[in-house]
């Protein structure tokens, strides 16, 4: 998609500094942080959202999660906890329309979330 801002991001088109970056994954840091360790695991196929997931992006999915809980062991937000969270359409919050994840860590979560 040539209007989608994380599309563009992964071609190169608009400048990241990677916290990580394999052929599948592109890992930033969120430019609105919410939590002391708040980035977003960007997958590079193009997807809207969950409700668009297919069976072949099964393998992707997992990855993502794997990913994640790396990046959670070697930041040291592991063994406190972390959330990854994933928002689906406007009502629950989400303003790209390109699957990611937001990896939140660092500090005390409630439940219910918001």
């Amino acid at each position: 998609m040539t209007d989608c801002l994380f599309c563009r991001m992964i071609k190169g088109e608009i400048p990241v500094k990677p916290v990580f970056e394999d052929d599948q994954l592109l890992v930033i840091q969120d430019i609105a942080p919410v939590a002391p360790q708040h980035l977003l695991v960007i997958p590079k196929k193009h997807v809207a959202n969950t409700l668009d997931l297919q069976p072949e992006d099964e393998a992707l999915i997992g990855h993502v999660f794997r990913v994640a809980a790396a990046i959670a062991r070697e930041r040291g937000i592991a063994e406190d906890g972390f959330r990854v969270v994933n928002n689906n359409n406007a009502g629950a919050g989400q303003s790209v329309f390109h699957i990611h994840f937001h990896l939140l860590g660092g500090r005390q979560f409630n439940w219910p979330p918001g």
